[in-house]
């Protein structure tokens, strides 16, 4: 299979490149994805450093930059950044591959319990569409290996910002307890397999928009919100919060005919006597 792996120049990717080429990990051919942000001074010495690293491997090279500036929030980069490696994707009809890795995951989830994303917070990292092969390794395995390897990286500064929610948690997070950290790890992988239970046995449910609004006013609560997050997610591609689904659900108990409810920038549901449609525009 071919692989578009995504390297920002840190030491995780460039682990991940180097076992790729020097075939600790199958694949049938690859192609280096550099997306530069353009939210620092230095941010294309990084994608240098990408394209060289790249052509040290003779591997396929695709870069784009984008001008999203030092106050660009953490959920936007992440938004363009997989816009474009999904474009990359396309092109080669290849699979992204990402560098995450267990520390990834636990900062993953301690992010999504401050946001109050409820359960499915735990079941974090399994994008159908990406493939993340370190998953099951620790952050100091991976300077252990650059280091026996004698690899060059490169520093991002930014990572020091504690204005960034996830890097303000990982300085926390250096303290954590290691039987913790196994067992959020294991609670992971469980909710992983649940989640995907609970969105396959939605799926059954319901056909296209518009949704019977009885459904949701019957059902308890807890099964109401996910049904109602599962049609969301596959009528906009939007994930709602737990927060979001609970006020949008009361929406779907009291609002009137006609009436609107914007569950986020652009996703709102619109309500009829019976039933409702999601929208997103």
């Amino acid at each position: 299979m071919k692989y578009i792996v995504a390297v920002s120049g840190g030491v995780d990717s460039v682990v991940l490149l180097d076992m790729l080429v020097t075939g600790q990990l199958a694949h049938d051919g690859l192609v280096v994805a550099h997306f530069d942000h353009g939210m620092r001074d230095d941010s294309a010495e990084d994608a240098a450093f990408v394209r060289d690293l790249a052509a040290k491997y003779n591997v396929l090279f695709e870069a784009k930059r984008e001008e999203l500036g030092a106050n660009a929030g953490e959920e936007l980069a992440r938004e363009r950044r997989y816009a474009f490696l999904r474009d990359v994707a396309k092109k080669y009809e290849a699979t992204i591959m990402t560098a995450h890795h267990a520390d990834d995951v636990i900062e993953t989830i301690a992010i999504n319990v401050t946001r109050g994303t409820g359960w499915r917070g735990l079941a974090v990292m399994d994008s159908p569409d990406v493939e993340r092969p370190l998953i099951g390794m620790k952050k100091s395995e991976l300077r252990e290996y650059a280091n026996q390897h004698n690899l060059t990286w490169r520093e991002d500064a930014t990572n020091q910002d504690t204005k960034y929610l996830r890097n303000n948690l990982r300085q926390k997070l250096h303290q954590r307890d290691e039987q913790m950290y196994e067992l959020l790890l294991r609670y992971r992988d469980r909710q992983v397999v649940l989640r995907k239970a609970i969105d396959a046995e939605a799926a059954k449910l319901f056909g296209t928009s518009p949704y019977p609004r009885y459904l949701f006013i019957q059902a308890p609560v807890p099964a109401a919100e996910e049904l109602l997050r599962a049609v969301i997610v596959r009528t906009v591609g939007y994930y709602p919060t737990r927060p979001q689904l609970q006020r949008a659900l009361h929406a779907i108990k009291v609002l009137q005919t006609g009436k609107r409810h914007h569950i986020a920038s652009g996703v709102r549901l619109v309500f009829t006597v019976d039933s409702f449609v999601v929208e997103k525009g």
